[in-house]
């Protein structure tokens, strides 16, 4: 039987889990809290649970020896330990993130094992670059020439299930999804390269109408230049790749930005509710209006629905932080 190693227990596990379970696969599910890998395994006889911390390095590579393939679902900057050690011990590994400068290095010592790194065999990135692969190949075939390029990707809920003030529900780490908010863009519209810094970011989006679906809005993802060469379009004129949100994401985020809530300097918060980091972040003074003070803040009114986002949320609450020190 073969055995898949399975690192994290997160929101996008269980499909997997429950498919490679179902096909005679033998799964271990290595996470920190070893709770959500037992309710993944869910009594299968074909799976095995492991308590682990992504910093013990001994425990991951005895696991690694044991499998056949390692599926790191860990946060993107774990990647890379567990290529090294999957290249070391000639085993074969998969993950859907972007491929890191650091990953990428690793490509002659993983051909030279004779080991696969897979990358970027998610949505986006993944099924978006074998999509766009086959309509460039299907344009050529028929001896075309792709001069323009843009693809749109977003995890959404349908509209059906839309029925949450974000017009978001999490599929990922919650956290890496707002953080990808902090990245800068890059892409080539009419031959020109257009730089978005992290900060813009959500300042530059605009409306994308589907046929069949409701109104969306756009903003570019990360760079999109490398893909030229990638997708073997090199002197095309424009090459972008773009994130599909419901409407006002990118305005509410902006204003989350620009309040704080994605700054990653480490700092107390004993003794703190929510309505104190928001009244502390917007400047206010003991007792005053939440609302009120956003508004001022981000000089709009207290209809802004970024305010009743907020509030939705409960970071206008009295209820105590559930944590006394780390980022914002």
């Amino acid at each position: 039987m073969k055995r898949v190693l399975l690192l994290g227990a997160g929101l996008v596990s269980r499909p997997l889990v429950r498919y490679l379970l179902d096909h005679n696969i033998h799964v271990k599910v290595a996470s920190r809290t070893v709770s959500k890998a037992d309710r993944l395994i869910d009594g299968h006889p074909n799976g095995a649970t492991q308590a682990w911390l992504v910093d013990d390095t001994e425990m991951l590579e005895k696991m690694i020896q044991e499998a056949d393939l390692a599926i790191s679902l860990l946060p993107a900057a774990y990647h890379v330990v567990v290529a090294k050690l999957c290249i070391k011990h000639g085993k074969q590994m998969v993950t859907t993130s972007y491929v890191s400068p650091e990953m990428k290095a690793l490509d002659g010592p993983a051909k030279q094992a004779g080991v696969m790194v897979l990358n970027e065999i998610g949505v986006d990135p993944g099924i978006d670059h074998m999509s766009a692969m086959r309509i460039i190949h299907d344009v050529e075939a028929k001896g075309g020439k792709v001069v323009s390029f843009k693809s749109y990707c977003g995890g959404l809920p349908a509209p059906e299930a839309n029925d949450n003030p974000l017009g978001y529900k999490f599929s990922w780490s919650p956290r890496a999804v707002l953080l990808a908010g902090r990245n800068d863009g890059r892409y080539l519209k009419d031959g020109k390269e257009v730089y978005v810094p992290g900060p813009d970011l959500f300042t530059h989006h605009w409306p994308m109408h589907i046929e069949g679906l409701p109104e969306l809005e756009a903003y570019t993802n990360r760079n999109s230049l490398p893909y030229i060469e990638l997708y073997g379009l090199q002197g095309i004129k424009t090459m972008f790749r773009g994130t599909l949100r419901y409407p006002t994401w990118c305005d509410t985020v902006k204003k989350w930005v620009d309040l704080g809530l994605l700054n990653l300097d480490e700092r107390e918060f004993k003794g703190m509710t929510y309505a104190d980091l928001i009244r502390e972040l917007v400047g206010g003074s003991p007792g005053s209006d939440l609302k009120q003070d956003l508004a001022k803040f981000w000089k709009t009114d207290t209809s802004d629905v970024a305010i009743s986002k907020l509030e939705w949320l409960g970071m206008l609450s009295d209820m105590p932080l559930p944590f006394e020190k780390g980022t914002v």
